[in-house]
């Protein structure tokens, strides 16, 4: 069974305040662990949302202990708007959205995340619906790729890569993971007497497909805006990022709604939380994690 660590947790509730009680939403809820440490904490209520029924499955046994204080729903974070007016909820206590990859997903087998296991390439975080990498690896044009692959994984290599991606599907289609892995180690060029690189030569490109397949970035700053529009007067807003493309969109949001008279919020996090030396230690996932934070000020 995977073991899931939730990140930063002691930073998320200092941030949020969950012993004030009251009702906090965890809009990406994963296998549990934060919106458990919430309700422990002392809020009264929790609803919890995911786009990835398998996640929910998962936090259901994780929630079992805290029974009818939490209210799990199918659905993408994107639609807390949708979400919060079916429950009949105006405004909130708190707010958190982490937007990483869970264990469950990168070690699940089937789900095609890592290239750790050679196995269908895949990524979608609700396998029930839209486009698999393996599809859109096999449509795309080759400027598209490589568009996706630099804009998105920011790889120097994106237009030798997509090249590659496109004379191999030539031959065979690209369907397991260990296949496009290998397709793009052997576009990078090596230079020699140069060291090893550091992380994997896949390692960006992965990343690329995996926000491209999930459109991890179209609507986040509605979202942001949605999330601080529906908190209660001094309730809070944290969200944890784990790579640069979300958290410009994150900082550069929260400072826009600052300025802005008819949403009246203030951010906490002039520059964000970083997890601890200990904590990353213990949890190597956490290490490109960052927090931020924002306060929803006086009701107009």
């Amino acid at each position: 069974m995977t073991t899931h660590v939730p990140v930063m947790t002691a930073e998320v509730l200092e941030f949020l305040r969950p012993e004030r009680g009251g009702l906090f939403v965890d809009c990406t809820v994963g296998l549990g662990g934060h919106a458990r440490a919430i309700l422990e904490a002392g809020a009264a209520r929790l609803i919890g949302l995911d786009r990835d029924p398998d996640a929910l499955a998962r936090a259901r046994d994780t929630l079992a202990p805290v029974g009818d204080r939490v209210r799990l729903v199918h659905a993408d974070y994107r639609a807390l708007d949708e979400v919060l007016d079916r429950e009949q909820v105006d405004l909130v206590d708190g707010t958190l959205a982490d937007l990483g990859v869970s264990s469950l997903q990168l070690d699940a087998p089937g789900r095609g995340f890592s290239f750790q296991r050679d196995e269908p390439l895949d990524m979608r975080m609700d396998q029930r619906a839209g486009s698999s990498a393996a599809d859109l690896v096999a449509r795309s044009s080759e400027r598209e790729l490589a568009d996706v692959i630099f804009q998105y994984g920011e790889e120097r290599f994106s237009r030798r890569i997509a090249r590659a991606i496109v004379a191999a599907r030539q031959t065979a289609p690209i369907e397991t993971t260990g296949r496009l892995a290998a397709i793009v180690r052997r576009a990078i060029p090596r230079r020699p007497g140069r060291r090893p690189m550091r992380i994997d030569p896949a390692t960006r490109t992965f990343q690329a497909l995996r926000i491209w397949v999930n459109q991890e970035l179209d609507g986040l700053d509605r979202f942001l805006e949605a999330a601080v529009r529906r908190l209660r007067e001094g309730a809070r807003l944290v969200v944890l990022t784990f790579h640069s493309l979300e958290d410009r969109i994150v900082k550069h949001t929260l400072r826009a709604l600052e300025r802005r008279e008819d949403v009246a919020a203030r951010v906490l996090t002039k520059k964000p939380i970083i997890p601890t030396d200990d904590e990353v230690q213990k949890n190597p996932r956490a290490r490109s994690a960052k927090l931020r934070a924002a306060e929803r000020l006086a009701h107009g």
